[in-house]
């Protein structure tokens, strides 16, 4: 009988997370093409999906909406980026941020700079709602809006703790969504979908 040795534990690999500073300067040795619609999450580089038309028309018609009822209070910042955490860059589709009179040239905006993130989710509802939703939550915004295109509402977050939101609310065609972040900014479901 030949003796044979234990078998060693498993042990996983580890992953390698990138930095955001690493990330972008992947795309300046060429590695990423700055044209590609990527996202860093938790250090992961992620593609992006596509973006379709019903998206493309939601995302215009948030723009057009938030940009008529600022008065200056607020810059509507529409998919570029935000920089959560040494790990996270995400690109929300729309994100409400404090005034700057630099419109953030030297720098891009970070969560304390954030007062209302809007995704907009054709095909993405569970990445946004398992992945995004979280990390913004970690990361201390204090409002986020999921734009439920599929199932057409508007799902409300807001007061993070953690990983999650204290307050989540769904808002239906014939409501209005009211911000809690900005006094005085609401709008109609319906406006959003429409």
């Amino acid at each position: 009988m030949v003796a044979t040795s234990p078998l060693p534990p498993f042990v996983a690999p580890a992953r390698r997370r990138f930095t955001v500073d690493e990330y972008y300067r992947m795309v300046e040795a060429g590695v990423l093409h700055p044209d590609e619609r990527l996202e860093l999450l938790d250090g992961e580089i992620m593609q992006m999906s596509p973006i379709g038309s019903r998206h493309a028309a939601t995302v215009s018609r948030l723009n057009a909406l938030f940009s008529g009822a600022t008065t200056g209070q607020y810059i509507v910042s529409i998919q570029n980026p935000v920089r959560l955490s040494q790990y996270s860059e995400l690109q929300p589709d729309v994100a409400l941020l404090r005034y700057r009179a630099d419109y953030y040239a030297a720098a891009h905006p970070t969560p304390a700079d954030v007062l209302l993130l809007v995704e907009v989710a054709d095909t993405t509802l569970v990445f946004d709602c398992d992945r995004k939703v979280p990390r913004y939550a970690e990361s201390g915004i204090a409002e986020v809006w999921i734009v439920d295109l599929e199932h057409q509402q508007i799902e409300q977050c807001h007061t993070p703790v953690g990983a999650q939101y204290r307050t989540r609310r769904i808002w239906t065609r014939g409501e209005t969504v009211a911000c809690d972040a900005i006094a005085g900014l609401s709008i109609a479901v319906d406006a959003i979908l429409g």
